[in-house]
């Protein structure tokens, strides 16, 4: 009788573990379902194009960019520890993307990636930004390097802010322009002698510091996108390591834009153009 006992304790406590794994795993499971792990399964989520476990669907299928499931992802592809991204904001936005049918374009424009790197300059680490954008080539797209900012280059570029700014005399033409010899004595100052319409180039500097061989690639820190794709608004996509379902790709940011130089001040903002 002791020994049934016995035996129906060790059954029972084998049973209850083995219930408790299933259930840890079914938890570890739907975890993995709510995460977007990449930035293209962002894409399909948002326009409704896969279910919760990554299956495609495509044109023809019930559920293809149905509005009810495309509200159900909407509803989880924010970060959700932002409290600057109120509630009225995101259901303003999903309302607006719903009612208007809009979608993501993988191919469309309007959206790139904001690459956060190390390099390495004479021994010393440096930290370099730089954007990226698909580009078509041939029959199929790459990304390239389109803008980049660097602290280490913007002090080429400031500008004196003297009341009286150094210049060449408009007869300067009648003398030959030998005066240049001014305008380069002081390497502070020269850039007074440049267009009003200069705009400083980072990428042409970090092109020639990495020819030079002076500049050299050590790590990439951190990557996000931005998007205007979806007209009238702004979103930023981060990626979110952590425990709990609220993890992967998720919208980290989100702006209304009321008008066109709303996006130019943004998008000037987000270059680094405003320093």
């Amino acid at each position: 009788m002791k020994l049934s006992r016995l035996l129906f304790f060790i059954l029972l406590l084998a049973s209850s573990r083995s219930l408790h794994a299933q259930m840890v795993d079914l938890e570890d499971e739907s975890k993995l379902y709510a995460s977007s792990k990449q930035v293209n399964q962002f894409f399909r989520r948002f326009n409704g194009e896969e279910d919760e476990k990554g299956n495609r669907y495509y044109e023809g299928d019930k559920q293809y960019r149905s509005t009810k499931l495309r509200k159900k992802y909407l509803g989880i592809l924010f970060d959700a520890s932002n409290k600057g991204m109120t509630d009225a904001v995101k259901t303003d936005f999903a309302k607006n993307v719903l009612d208007k049918s809009l979608l993501l374009d993988f191919h469309g424009g309007n959206w790139f990636s904001e690459v956060h790197t190390t390099f390495t300059q004479n021994g010393k680490d440096q930290p370099i930004t730089l954007f990226m954008a698909l580009e078509k080539d041939h029959l199929g797209y790459k990304w390239v390097i389109q803008r980049v900012y660097a602290d280490m280059f913007a002090p080429y570029f400031a500008r004196d802010t003297m009341k009286v700014g150094k210049f060449l005399h408009p007869l300067s033409h009648e003398l030959d322009f030998m005066n240049l010899r001014k305008a380069f004595i002081n390497s502070d100052s020269v850039s007074q002698f440049a267009a009003k319409s200069f705009k400083p180039d980072h990428l042409s500097l970090f092109l020639y510091e990495i020819k030079k061989g002076t500049l050299k690639f050590k790590t990439v820190n951190e990557v996000k996108f931005h998007f205007f794709q979806i007209d009238g608004w702004y979103f930023e996509l981060a990626q979110f390591n952590r425990p709990g379902y609220n993890t992967g790709w998720l919208i980290s940011s989100l702006t209304k834009l009321n008008t066109l130089a709303d996006m130019d001040a943004l998008r000037k903002y987000l270059y680094y153009e405003t320093k």
